[in-house]
């Protein structure tokens, strides 16, 4: 065999392993992509460069097969949607507490499905693994929860927390627990209205 065969057969062979490569590259990107959604490109734009995101969401497929996740028995998936329920007929009077009780809500569910519960940013690194698609929501109503708690969120804000936690709980839950129904706002009597006319609108009306 002459020299000269002897190198485009090791030009071939490489040009064939660097495809082989390539294609593995790109298969692995897919299946990142359809498995992490929109946080595929959260991670890429938090990270200094796509390797290094695709490193770190193959960290937390490692760490989410490490959990030992439960799925909820008919009797616990009917008790969680009960009480999401009670806790959106409780918004009307009191939507500053309950903006509170749903992140609790939302926090217990999210224990007993076995998921850890300690540091948010942790907590959101195993969600993302399967509940990808409604992790904005969650990451959203926890700025606003963090918001109320400073009393800077205003009603129409806590209405948007409720909505955006039953996002995710909704999704952990397997079904939503009561339809598509919002939080609803209180709306001012109009016989009180009519005795305080100088009396301004109801904020949640607006």
């Amino acid at each position: 065999m002459s020299p000269t065969q002897i190198v485009v057969i090791v030009i071939v062979v490489l040009v064939v392993a660097a495809l082989a490569v390539a294609g593995w590259t790109l298969a692995r990107r897919r299946s990142l992509r359809s498995r992490f959604g929109p946080e595929y490109d959260r991670t890429v734009a938090e990270q200094d460069s796509r390797t290094a995101a695709e490193r770190e969401l193959r960290e937390r497929e490692r760490r989410h097969a490490e959990l030992t996740l439960t799925p909820l028995d008919p009797e616990s998936r009917a008790r969680y949607a009960a009480a999401w329920e009670e806790l959106q007929v409780r918004f009307v009077d009191s939507p500053a507490e309950t903006v509170g009780d749903a992140d609790e809500l939302v926090t217990r569910l999210i224990a007993e499905r076995g998921y850890p519960t300690g540091d948010f940013s942790d907590q959101l690194a195993h969600l993302s693994v399967e509940h990808a698609r409604t992790l904005s929501h969650y990451r959203d109503a926890h700025e606003i929860h963090l918001r109320n708690s400073r009393g800077e969120a205003g009603t129409e804000d806590l209405r948007q927390a409720v909505v955006h936690y039953r996002a995710l709980f909704a999704d952990l839950l397997g079904a939503d627990p009561v339809g598509h129904r919002p939080p609803e706002q209180r709306q001012p009597d109009p016989t009180e209205e009519s005795d305080r006319p100088d009396t301004p609108h109801d904020v949640t009306s607006r």
